[in-house]
């Protein structure tokens, strides 16, 4: 008996997981996107604006006293330090409180964070909200992530997800085009266009938050923690809305589960969990993690900064460049993410890894004979992350399926804040010194090694990836308090205490 919940029973038999997964696509999966998927859309916007308004920010008359360089560095790494923070913190919380609380607390930090940014007086009064921005949108990451795909039929989970997590590049576009008119000084003043780019952000992300209040916590954390029942009314429902809007009645559900009551996974059971149990798929998260943050780096560190040493691009229209390459990166996971459930997981993540970094070697080569101009360059980098972003994006799909749904939000967090810290802290450190120097050589060099790392996480998905097109994640990864292994049709159970 569960202390705490004396009639309660030990276990609990559901079907609500092959409920979720024979629901054909209906608008009510359309408010799971727009609610939770939309929050990247904002990030992109965010991180964008602010590397493009670094210049102006540090001008006399901005009104904050702040260098160019303390924006794009010590702001920056704060940003990402929250982010990795925020990502831990919050995953941690996501898998013991559930999705919902989470992605609504998230988002609070985020917009509360990013409004008192817009009002900031001083570098210290930035440098902290900076960080508790970057707190928001790296729990934003665990959150979400765990919520889309517990709520989303397996059959189009993974070019959901990768939507979603592509989505990032329309807010970069939004905000690489934005920051055009925002620095031109005969729309606003200096010490108020960058202020209004912080607010926007905020009026959007209120307007995400008041669709995010329709979206239920996720049934299967529900029943796994004691809330069969509710997990059972939630799905009911959902089934119901389908019903009246395709007008045809559901399958039935293919099987049934059942697991131990549980209220938490501890960080020794994490631990072991992704060093024992599943070792390979750690590598293989890792691998994919850390190569598409170092191709990032290698291509988009310095950007403005390539453009002008080798191209005499001004600074003010670096921000038409950055709207190409963005559109690029979306259009990568909006077209190929499909692939990825009907290819298979394997065939796809490789490809995308492996195309992207040779595409980056020969851009390189290219580079390095003088061959490229501004345009052609940025026209190069564009193909190059039109597959580097449906690569990265499917890194968040696999380690958000390839755990346990016990884990899901911790692993998601800790390969995040991983590859964050690799590509956000790191990666600048050596990338930095490479691009600025001047030489076409090192520039050549950090190409290369951005190319290089991603090569090794395609060659490690080639080996490892897991095919998890179209299956139900119970099977992917066995709940870690499971209590007999889901069924398949034409199998029979015993009964179990409660049903959901």
């Amino acid at each position: 008996m569960t202390q705490g919940v004396p009639s309660a029973p030990a276990t609990v038999t559901t079907r609500v997981p092959a409920r979720l997964d024979r629901l054909p696509w209906s608008r009510w999966h359309w408010m799971i996107v727009i609610g939770l998927g939309t929050v990247w859309i904002l990030d992109g916007l965010e991180v964008t604006i602010v590397g493009t308004m670094a210049a102006r920010l540090s001008e006399e008359g901005s009104g904050l006293a702040i260098s160019s360089a303390q924006v794009t560095g010590v702001a920056a790494a704060l940003y990402v330090t929250g982010a990795c923070t925020g990502a831990l913190l919050f995953g941690w919380l996501t898998d013991r409180y559930g999705r919902k609380k989470l992605f609504l607390v998230t988002l609070v930090v985020y917009l509360g964070a990013t409004a008192l940014t817009a009002l900031s007086y001083s570098s210290w009064w930035f440098f902290l909200f900076r960080f508790l921005t970057g707190m928001g949108i790296g729990g934003e990451y665990a959150a979400i992530n765990s919520a889309v795909d517990e709520l989303i039929p397996g059959k189009y989970r993974g070019r959901v997800d990768l939507i979603i997590n592509g989505s990032f590049w329309l807010g970069a576009l939004g905000g690489s085009l934005l920051s055009v008119v925002l620095l031109d000084t005969d729309v606003l003043p200096k010490d108020v266009g960058w202020r209004v780019s912080f607010g926007l952000g905020v009026v959007l992300g209120f307007g995400v938050l008041l669709v995010r209040r329709h979206v239920p916590e996720s049934p299967r954390w529900m029943f796994l923690h004691g809330r069969a029942e509710e997990a059972d009314r939630i799905v009911g429902a959902v089934e119901r809305e389908v019903v009246r809007e395709t007008g045809r009645p559901l399958p039935e559900p293919a099987g049934e589960i059942t697991v131990r009551r549980q209220y938490g996974v501890g960080f020794g059971e994490i631990a072991r969990t992704l060093v024992r149990t599943y070792p390979r798929r750690a590598v293989l998260g890792l691998a994919l993690f850390v190569g598409q943050a170092f191709l990032y780096n290698a291509v988009t560190f310095g950007f403005g900064a390539i453009l002008a040493a080798f191209y005499d691009v001004p600074s003010g229209s670096t921000g038409y460049f950055f709207a190409v390459i963005a559109l690029g990166n979306f259009l990568g996971p909006l077209l190929l993410g499909p692939l990825f459930d009907t290819w298979g997981r394997r065939p796809m993540i490789a490809g995308t890894y492996l195309l992207s970094a040779g595409l980056l070697f020969a851009t390189a080569w290219l580079f390095g004979r003088g061959l490229l101009t501004a345009a052609t360059l940025t026209a190069c980098w564009c193909v190059v992350l039109f597959f580097a972003s449906a690569g990265a994006s499917s890194a968040y799909l696999t380690v958000s399926e390839v755990f346990p749904m016990e884990t899901r939000a911790m692993a998601i967090a800790f390969f995040y804040a991983v590859g964050t810290a690799a590509g956000g802290i790191s990666g600048p450190l050596v990338f930095a010194g490479l691009t600025e120097s001047g030489a076409v050589a090192d520039t050549v060099l950090a190409f290369c090694l951005g190319a290089g790392v991603m090569a090794v996480g395609g060659v490690t998905a080639a080996f490892l990836a897991v095919p998890a097109e179209g299956r139900s994640l119970e099977d992917i990864a066995t709940p870690l308090s499971v209590h007999e292994a889901p069924s398949r049709p034409g199998t029979t159970r015993p009964e179990a205490p409660l049903r959901g």
